[in-house]
This record gives structure tokens, sequence and C-alpha cells, in this order.
């Protein structure tokens, strides 16, 4: 019986490259919020995308810290190239070239929306990411709360 349970469940390399592309998604939003900070000309936004991007170091620092407790080493410290997602941050810096506040907005929120998905995907596996489901969920919960912040920006800068 324990050897068809452990059969369905991920094995430790696969859980190591779960939070391994979660690592590449925050910190392709920390570079991103960092690039959006610089491009603004809004202070406001400014100091919201700078705040959000200090956020994503710190979460950085934490899953590092748990790849580290199981066994892997994660020197990530950019961005990675997950298709989709990672492309939703990179078209930030074609909405940060036009000085387009609602365009950069607006790429934001669909990034953010994005890593949220992929945040309550490895939630709803609880079994494979138990012991790091508090991290998980407090991560995902701070990223929430940032897209709320930036949605409320978003109505200011709608043309």
């Amino acid at each position: 019986m324990d050897n068809i349970q452990s059969s369905s469940l991920k094995n430790k390399a696969d859980v190591i490259s779960d939070l391994k592309e979660l690592l590449e998604l925050v910190n392709d939003g920390k570079e991103g919020y960092h690039n959006a900070a610089e491009a603004t000309e809004s202070f406001e936004l400014k100091a919201l995308f700078s705040k959000l991007s200090g956020e994503r170091i710190v979460y950085a620092a934490e899953l590092k810290e748990h790849i580290a407790l199981h066994g892997a080493e994660a020197d990530n410290e950019s961005g990675g190239i997950l298709g989709g997602l990672h492309r939703t941050w990179l078209s930030i810096k074609g909405a940060l070239t036009s000085k387009d506040n609602s365009a950069l907005i607006e790429t934001i929120i669909t990034g953010e929306k994005a890593v949220i998905a992929k945040y309550d995907e490895l939630i709803a596996d609880f079994a494979d990411h138990a012991d790091h489901m508090e991290l998980l969920k407090g991560q995902r919960d701070g990223i929430q709360t940032a897209l709320m912040e930036i949605e409320a920006e978003e109505t200011k800068y709608q043309q």
C-alpha cells in the first residue's frame, strides 16, 4: 500500500523543480518591477514598484532557503525562460519604452495573475508541497495583495 501511495507522489527532484520554477517567476517579477520603477515618471508608481520589487527579493531568499532544505542549490538571481509567464514580464519592456503607465500596469496585472495561478497549482498539490505550504500560501497572498494594489492604480491611468 505504501508503495502505491508513494508512486503517486512527486519525487524530490520534481519538488525542487517546482520550487526553482517559482524562484524564476519571483525573480522575473523582481526584475519587472525594478524596470517599471525606473521607467515610469509617476513618483507614486515608482514607490509602489520599488516596494514590490523588494518584496520579491525577500520571496526569492525564502524560496532559496526551502530549495536548500531539499538538498539542492538555487543560485538563480534573475528570471527564467518559462514560456508565456516569462514573456509576460518581458513585455513590460515594451510598455516601458512607450512610457504608457496604463499599458505598463495592464502588463503587470497579466503577469501577476499568471504567477498566482502557478502558486495555486502548487498549493493544490498539498501532498508534495506540505512541508513548505505555509511559505507558498504566504507568498501567494502577498502577490494577491500586490495585484490588488496594482489594480487600484489601474483606474487612475486608464484612458
